[in-house]
């Protein structure tokens, strides 16, 4: 098994494991709550008559669930049908099928769209969003080049005037708290804050960065039943695409 095999067995069982024990917006893990600049970026679509979003390492619906849910109350009217749609993007069959069931619950199964797939798989059409969100998923691409690859995809994939949201980690460290010994961190992508900053602002000149800030992260996870300490810098890179 190679080092992204492991990566991705590791996160599978990660991600497994907290979408069987956590509910869906209940308290006790970061399912708890949406990303509240993913919502932010929903003001400058209110006027919009339809809107179509991509949201790329979906989950079981923790930003795509309440963007369904605005699309609901901004645009559907009594008696119409649901006007655009969220695809949702992710490589785990769990997470696709407990977003499908989430997003029964929670009356908007007609604007989710489920898709099974790594985000390097996943074809971006041009011209086609209005809104890409991504959260914490392309630090899970296999290489830079795969990288570049799909936020050139994303570029081109949003209509004029749409907005691309990424808050993606960098500089990721894990250490083993009993052993106090540094481990290779379970990510794909381990980029330095400066070379992502690099590779975010050459892809996206031209546009209207709004926001660009950088926040160091601290917390604590399981890895094989062993307590991790796993730190990072978490950067969020909202910008508006103005032609």
């Amino acid at each position: 098994m190679d080092r992204i095999e492991i990566i991705r067995t590791e996160e599978k069982i990660y991600h497994d494991y907290c979408y069987e024990h956590y509910q869906l917006f209940e308290e006790g893990s970061w399912l708890h709550k949406p990303v509240r600049t993913v919502l932010d970026g929903l003001e400058q679509f209110v006027d919009y008559e339809a809107l179509h979003v991509l949201d790329l390492g979906a989950g079981i619906g923790r930003n795509s669930i309440p963007i369904a849910q605005f699309m609901q109350r901004q645009y559907v009217k009594e008696g119409h049908q649901p006007i655009g749609y969220v695809d949702c993007v992710d490589l785990l069959p769990s997470a696709i099928d407990q977003l499908e069931m989430n997003s029964k619950k929670y009356g908007v199964e007609d604007l989710i769209r489920g898709h099974l797939s790594d985000i390097e798989g996943f074809s971006i059409a041009p011209l086609a969003y209005d809104y890409i969100v991504s959260v914490s998923a392309l630090e899970h691409v296999s290489s830079v080049q795969h990288l570049e690859s799909k936020l050139t995809e994303m570029v081109a994939g949003t209509k004029e005037n749409g907005l691309n949201c990424i808050i993606i980690s960098s500089n990721i460290r894990e250490l083993l708290v009993e052993e106090n010994i540094e481990i290779d961190p379970m990510f794909e992508l381990n980029l330095t804050t400066e070379h992502m900053l690099e590779l975010l602002d050459s892809h996206y000149e031209g546009w209207e960065v709004e926001r660009r800030l950088v926040k160091s992260l601290q917390y604590s996870i399981q890895r094989q039943d062993k307590p991790v300490q796993l730190s990072s810098d978490c950067i969020t890179y909202v910008a508006k695409k103005l032609k």
